[in-house]
C-alpha cells in the first residue's frame, strides 16, 4: 500500500459493530480500544452497537455511543435490522468514514454496497481470521466480500498470519492492506503488575470462552498426563463462559474422571476482576487449535497474561506466534504433539527461574504495541486518495 496521507479529522467516523460491551472477547476489546485511541488522535467518533437491556454503561467512554435496536447476531433477521438502521441514517453516513471492525456489519454492507445512496464516502474494514474462511466458503459470499473489499479505502488485520490468509482468498485486498496490531487494554497500560507471594501449588490459568477452538480440554488432558505426584502439586483454573454445545460438560466430566489434578471452574469473571486472577497464577495456558473454519488470528489475551508476568504455554497455530515468542515469553508446541505439551508444562512447573525469566521478558513484549499507533495507521488510510 502507498504511503498514507495526513489524517483528516474534520469528518466524522462511524464505527459500526456487533461486538461491543457488555460482550467479551478479543474483537470487542479491539473495537473499544480503537475507538478510544481515535478520540485521543482528535477524530470525532461515534460507535453504533446492539442494544443491551439492563446494562449499566461505562462512564469513561470518550466517544458517543448509539445503541441500535438489534441483537447483534449473524442471522438474516439481524442483517435486515441493521440494514434498516443504515438506510435510515444514510445522509449521516454518506459523507463520513464508516468503519466495520468485524464480520456482522460487513455482511449487511455486502448487500447495500450496490446502492450508491447507501455507500459511505470512505469505508474501512478489519479482518480477524475466521470470517475470511467463512466468506470464502460460499461462492456468492466470496463474490460479495470481494466487491466490498474493492470498494474499501483500506483493509486492516491484527497479524501477518491473518494478512496472508486474507490475501490468499481475496487478492483484491493487496493494494490496500495494512497491519493494525493489537495491544494491551487501556487498564493494563499503567505499568508492570506485582506478583503475589508463592503458594503451595503451581497455578495454571486459562482465560477464554469455553469453546473447542480455545483448547481447554487439550490443556486439561496434557496436565493429566503428568505423573500423579506432579499433578498433586498443580491446580488448573479455567476462566470463561459462552460454552459451545456440551463443551463445558465435557470439561467437567474429564476433570472429575481423574481427581488427582485439582481443577477450578471460575466462570465468566468481569475484566476489572481479572487482574487478581492473573496475579494468583504462575503459568498461563491457552492451547488454541483450528476448529473447522474457526482460527486464532492473534490472541490479545496472550498479551494480557504476559503483562502480568506469566510465562505462556500455547499451540503454534494461526497468529499465536505473533502474540508471544517461543523460548522468550513462553513455550510453543505443535498441536499434534500432546506429549510435548505435557513436557512443556512439566518444564515450567519444575523450573522456577525459567518461569521468572519468561515472565519478565513477557512484560516488555506486551508493551511493544499501542492502540494509538494502530488507530493512526487505520484512519490515515481513510484520508489517503487512491
Amino acid at each position: 500500500m502507498s504511503a498514507l496521507a495526513p489524517a483528516d479529522v474534520s469528518r466524522p467516523i462511524f464505527l459500526i459493530t456487533h461486538e461491543f460491551f457488555p460482550k467479551r472477547g478479543g474483537i470487542a476489546t479491539f473495537t473499544e480500544e480503537i475507538a478510544r485511541a481515535s478520540v485521543v488522535l482528535g477524530y470525532r467518533v461515534e460507535v453504533w452497537a446492539p442494544a443491551t437491556p439492563a446494562v449499566t454503561e461505562k462512564n469513561d467512554w470518550p466517544f458517543r455511543l448509539r445503541r441500535m435496536p438489534l441483537k447483534g447476531t449473524h442471522d438474516l433477521r439481524c442483517q435486515i435490522q441493521l440494514a434498516i438502521e443504515l438506510i435510515r441514517h444514510r445522509r449521516e453516513l454518506r459523507y463520513a468514514t464508516v468503519y466495520l471492525p468485524e464480520p456482522g456489519p460487513m455482511m449487511t454492507m455486502m448487500l447495500l454496497q450496490f446502492f450508491h445512496a447507501f455507500r459511505p464516502r470512505r469505508l474501512l474494514l478489519t479482518f480477524h481470521g475466521s470470517e475470511i474462511l467463512k466468506f470464502a466458503g460460499s461462492g456468492l459470499r466470496r463474490w460479495l466480500a470481494g466487491q466490498l473489499i474493492k470498494r474499501a479505502a483500506g483493509v486492516s488485520t491484527l497479524s501477518a498470519y491473518t494478512q496472508e490468509l486474507l490475501l490468499s482468498h481475496f487478492p483484491e485486498a493487496a493494494d490496500k492492506i495494512f497491519l493494525t496490531p493489537g495491544a494491551l487494554r487501556s487498564d493494563f497500560a499503567g505499568g508492570p503488575s506485582q506478583r503475589v507471594a508463592p503458594r503451595g501449588k503451581i497455578i495454571i490459568l486459562t482465560v477464554g470462552r469455553l469453546h473447542p477452538r480455545k483448547g481447554q480440554l487439550l490443556t486439561l488432558l496434557a496436565l493429566q498426563g503428568l505423573p500423579m505426584a506432579t499433578q498433586a502439586q498443580v491446580e488448573y483454573w479455567i476462566v470463561g463462559g459462552q460454552s459451545k454445545g456440551n463443551y463445558e460438560q465435557l470439561l467437567r466430566a474429564q476433570a472429575s474422571a481423574q481427581p488427582d489434578l485439582a481443577v477450578r471452574f471460575l466462570g465468566n469473571i468481569p475484566d476489572e476482576q481479572l487482574a487478581a486472577i492473573y496475579e494468583g497464577a504462575d503459568i498461563f495456558a491457552l492451547t488454541s487449535v483450528n476448529f473447522g473454519r474457526s482460527v486464532e488470528g492473534f490472541g490479545l489475551v496472550y498479551l494480557e497474561a504476559a503483562a502480568h508476568g506469566l510465562p505462556v504455554v500455547a499451540h503454534d497455530v494461526g497468529g499465536v506466534s505473533e502474540a508471544m515468542v517461543d523460548g522468550v515469553t513462553g513455550l510453543l508446541v505443535r498441536p499434534d504433539r500432546p506429549e510435548e505439551l505435557t513436557g512443556a508444562f512439566a518444564k515450567l512447573i519444575f523450573d522456577d527461574s525459567l518461569r521468572r525469566k519468561l515472565g519478565t521478558a513477557g512484560r516488555d513484549w506486551a508493551m511493544r504495541n499501542c492502540w494509538k499507533e494502530s488507530a493512526r495507521i487505520l484512519f490515515q488510510s481513510a484520508s489517503a486518495e487512491r
